[in-house]
């Protein structure tokens, strides 16, 4: 099964990093995020991707291709020009990067991913979150289901601690609670092919012209997950996620 990455936007709210490359090309633990993601992906056995490139796409275009050529240990013949690598670190991904254009919208994306992803069931995310959730289950969730397309649903934690107030007494403190009961679209997506019909050139919005299309009509299910998840949209994000990282105590890190 195959699964398609949304990597093009310009990620405006992050611009500390994302002046010289694009958001999931943004490091945590000295590693892109879009890494995280796929490497999540391919704990649950899915290991085929389609990079929908954009905003700065070279930039991931480059990691992949050095990545590839300089892991382990190289002998260069200077005379001939052949390099030899010796002892060879990948990872057994076949990585698809495909350029969306730099002004394309999320379902504009999508829909030019069509001739890779019509064959079958496929799965959607978004190049700057993490999450623990099995995606297993998720794909098991979506066929019992039997609707065009399935959105994990989380409750993000909210940026600030909470009081309970009696009055003028504070009766309780909360650090960073959870924001109530404000599910929303956390991404990691399972979509039929039939989303197509819903996607019509590149100003489509997966979320507005396709996802709330298929609410209405009874044909969108939600996944919900109420562990870990937490996008990077903002340099405080990409902190917190760091020091998880740092501390040894990442959620998403559910490979070994």
């Amino acid at each position: 099964m195959r699964v398609a990455i949304l990597a093009g936007g310009l990620g405006t709210r992050l611009q500390e990093e994302t002046t010289v490359k694009p958001k999931p090309m943004v490091e945590i633990g000295n590693r892109p995020i879009l890494w995280h993601i796929m490497k999540h992906y391919a704990h649950h056995g899915f290991r085929e991707f389609l990079v929908a490139l954009g905003h700065k796409g070279d930039c991931i275009k480059r990691h992949f291709l050095d990545d590839n050529a300089l892991s382990g240990s190289i002998t260069i013949d200077l005379a001939t020009g052949h390099v030899e690598q010796h002892a060879k670190k990948s990872e057994d991904w076949l990585v698809h990067l495909i350029e969306t254009g730099a002004e394309t919208n999320t379902g504009g994306r999508i829909k030019r991913l069509q001739r890779w992803l019509d064959a079958g069931t496929f799965m959607v995310t978004y190049g700057d979150g993490v999450s623990d959730v099995d995606l297993q289950d998720l794909l098991r969730f979506h066929q019992a289901s039997g609707r065009a397309a399935t959105v994990t649903a989380v409750r993000p934690p909210a940026r600030f601690g909470g009081l309970v107030l009696d009055g003028d007494r504070v009766t309780c403190f909360s650090e960073k609670p959870q924001a109530g009961e404000g599910w929303i679209n956390g991404g990691f997506m399972v979509c039929e092919p039939r989303i197509f019909d819903y996607l019509d050139g590149d100003a489509s919005s997966l979320e507005i012209t396709a996802l709330e299309r298929l609410a209405d009509e009874g044909q969108l299910a939600a996944y919900r997950h109420d562990r870990f998840w937490q996008c990077m949209d903002t340099l405080r994000d990409k902190r917190q996620l760091e020091a998880l990282w740092e501390q040894g105590t990442a959620p998403w890190k559910v490979w070994t």
